[in-house]
């Protein structure tokens, strides 16, 4: 009987059990298909990449800023100058500043012949600088020895650059310069319009603005398929606010021959931006001095222009783009109680002399002015 029961109860058993292979058969394929249908929804999403650039207008350094630097113990300090702009650069993904001053060594010296303390490149480098450009109208004001000293340096410090060069065999393994960040590739392009009548001496390279050279290395560029192409010009006229027609078509002719954004340097002032072509293309004249002596009208202050860009699958777009602007308080306006310092435009009047004050008020009005009356699209100001 107990046999009997045993068996009864394990057919039984079995008969469920095939029920429930069945019904755990059926829920498996109804699994197996739900997994199936949503991984495709998942592969058909595109992955998004972000990659934020800003860019950073004319580095200087006159005599006064080098006097102002000195240390007793004959050391250099900038730390001062960059403290409140730091958070701003580094929040960028990348940062590229436009070095025009050569470390050439001792005697420094500022204007006409510009020669930097090396601790000069650190500072900025300290301040978020990742990539420093050289092609500008001072980049030989210490002759074929400084040329080849700057890059020396840089390269010690291992910050890249772009622009001049040792010799061809540098310029055709570097340049175009090619940044790949956050699944992103950008071919970045500078050149300068001369160099104050200086001559290059072989086989230093310094890259002109001379479209049949920028055609050919454009092309160059477009073999490595980057996602955006960048061309940062030294140009224009000193002290202007408006473009040249000069800049102008250059702009025309970079952006017609594929390059997406142009962001322009030299004239030491603010000049507009434009947001062309539904979006598409920026450009931004000249970004006027990151800091300097100059005492020009407009030359005490300028703005940075941050890009944001967004790559679903191989389709690369300009998600946003901004400005942030500054203004340079000099020590001869603080009461020489501190060194020079870029500092935003909504620096609080408690924090500031009376000439201070002045002197923002001027820059701000002159600079949102400008904008407000002469940018082209809807590109946003944002503050430190």
């Amino acid at each position: 009987m107990l046999l009997v029961a045993s068996l009864s109860c394990n057919r039984e058993n079995y008969s469920n059990l095939q029920k429930n292979e069945h019904v755990a058969e059926a829920v498996q394929v109804a699994v197996a298909e739900d997994i199936l249908e949503n991984a495709s929804e998942v592969v058909a999403e595109p992955h998004e990449y972000h990659l934020s650039i800003l860019i950073a207008g004319d580095f200087m350094q006159h005599g006064p800023q080098i006097k102002a630097a000195l240390r007793p113990d004959g050391s250099y300090n900038y730390d001062e100058c960059f403290a409140r702009v730091r958070p701003v650069i580094e929040d960028a993904d990348v940062a590229i500043g436009n070095f025009e001053v050569t470390l050439g060594g001792k005697p420094y010296a500022g204007y006409p012949r510009f020669s930097a303390p090396d601790e000069y490149l650190q500072a900025i480098i300290d301040a978020g600088i990742d990539i420093v450009l050289t092609a500008n109208n001072h980049c030989l004001d210490t002759g074929k020895d400084g040329l080849e000293r700057t890059i020396m340096m840089m390269d010690s410090v291992g910050i890249p650059h772009i622009g001049t060069y040792v010799d061809e065999f540098e310029r055709d393994e570097n340049y175009p310069y090619i940044l790949e960040q956050n699944g992103i590739r950008v071919a970045i392009l500078n050149f300068t319009y001369g160099t104050n009548g200086l001559a290059v001496e072989e086989p230093n390279i310094v890259n002109m603005m001379d479209t049949a050279i920028i055609a050919v290395d454009l092309v160059t560029a477009k073999e490595v398929n980057p996602d955006v192409i960048i061309a940062i010009p030294h140009w224009g006229i000193e002290y202007q606010t408006l473009p040249s027609k000069e800049q102008r078509r250059m702009a025309d002719w970079l952006i017609d021959n594929g390059v997406d954004h142009v962001i322009g340097g030299h004239p030491h002032v603010a000049q507009p931006m434009e947001l062309l072509n539904n979006g598409k293309n920026f450009v931004a004249y000249s970004l006027g001095n990151v800091i300097s002596n100059q005492s020009m009208p407009n030359t005490f202050g300028g703005y940075m222009v941050r890009l944001d860009f967004v790559k679903n699958d191989s389709l690369t777009m300009l998600s946003d783009c901004a400005y942030i602007p500054y203004w340079v308080s000099r020590p001869h306006d603080n009461g020489f109680k501190h060194n020079y310092r870029m500092l935003p435009l909504d620096e609080p009047d408690s924090l500031l002399t009376k000439k201070e004050r002045q002197q923002r008020d001027t820059i701000s009005e002159s600079m949102r002015t400008l904008f407000k009356e002469q940018n082209v699209g809807d590109i946003k100001e944002i503050g430190f």
